[in-house]
């Protein structure tokens, strides 16, 4: 009992804080003192505390999206294990319904922003499911190298890598292709440089954030604590990945999965404060060579 609701405090209290850490490094890098750490936190508050503004356009499909999404991302969190610690719901091809919970919440995203009538809102929700289906096939090549090498159709038992059977050298080099071909993807799918930039104004250049121009108050403060919590989960899947074998120490090895969950956030500010955003037209290409090297390492394993 105790572990779950660790996971579930995990879940639900970690995702700003990442927003706060990627912010603060790219403030470092800029000579800046940048705003503190748990900002974001207070930035939801206020959101939470506002009204809400609506077109006269909208219907109840606006007002659904946000609470659709964060539902959807909210499950799939649940099937995920934190660290060395177990999922709370587990069963065989829970993968297939992680990986479609966030299509359903992509789905409810660009159809509120469609709802709108807004043609900018409707750009960015074209650009954001064209993406995805770059995206999609090289996220379940690397599922399916993860079945591959576990043995097993579950979550809760391919991961983390290392710390449920030994990597043998055979299985590095795909491993590794797997490990930034899911990069790139977690990338692209929270709209983050080189793809996206979360910070820019410009309505020609946005993906995800032109999709929730309109939305206001709990509403927008729904879909920013939703998009955290898509961060938070991707970058807990990259990490049960490159995490070490446990230790078998609860508090040792509860302390080095939220190292990594730091270390990621670290790497997503550095990256940012040091790349510039591709051009528009080079972004189906990148996603295309996560495809290629997740597809070559299952090529590899089923060889």
């Amino acid at each position: 009992m105790m572990e779950r609701i660790i996971h579930l405090s995990l879940l639900l209290l970690l995702p700003p804080l990442l927003f706060g850490i990627i912010n603060k490094t790219k403030a470092r890098f800029s000579g800046r003192a940048g705003a503190p750490i748990l900002q974001p936190y207070h930035d939801l508050a206020r959101l939470f505390r506002k009204g809400t503004v609506v077109s006269s356009t909208t219907t109840w499909v606006f007002f659904a999206g946000p609470v659709v999404t964060l539902g959807a991302t909210l499950l799939a969190g649940l099937l995920l294990p934190f660290g060395y610690s177990r999922a709370m719901l587990s069963f065989s091809g829970d993968f297939i319904l992680f990986a479609y919970l966030f299509g359903l919440a992509r789905f409810f995203t660009t159809t509120a922003a469609m709802d709108t009538g807004s043609a900018f809102e409707g750009m960015g929700a074209a650009r954001e499911v064209t993406f995805a289906v770059f995206t999609e096939p090289g996220l379940f090549c690397a599922f399916l190298v993860l079945v591959k090498t576990s043995g097993t159709l579950s979550l809760g038992g391919m991961l983390p890598l290392d710390g449920r059977f030994n990597v043998t050298e055979g299985e590095f080099a795909p491993l590794l292709m797997v490990v930034i071909g899911l990069a790139i993807i977690l990338l692209a799918e929270n709209s983050r440089i080189p793809v996206d930039d979360p910070n820019t104004h410009l309505e020609l250049t946005m993906i995800h954030e032109v999709m929730i121009l309109d939305h206001s108050g709990p509403l927008l403060g729904l879909l920013e604590y939703a998009s955290g919590m898509k961060l938070f989960l991707l970058g807990t899947l990259l990490c049960d990945i490159l995490l070490p074998s446990g230790t078998g120490q609860a508090w040792m090895d509860a302390g080095l999965y939220l190292l990594m969950l730091v270390l990621f956030a670290v790497a997503i500010g550095s990256m940012e404060s040091l790349m510039p955003r591709l051009r528009m037209s080079r972004v189906p290409l990148l996603l295309i060579s996560s495809f290629l090297l997740c597809g070559s390492a299952l090529i590899l394993f089923v060889r």
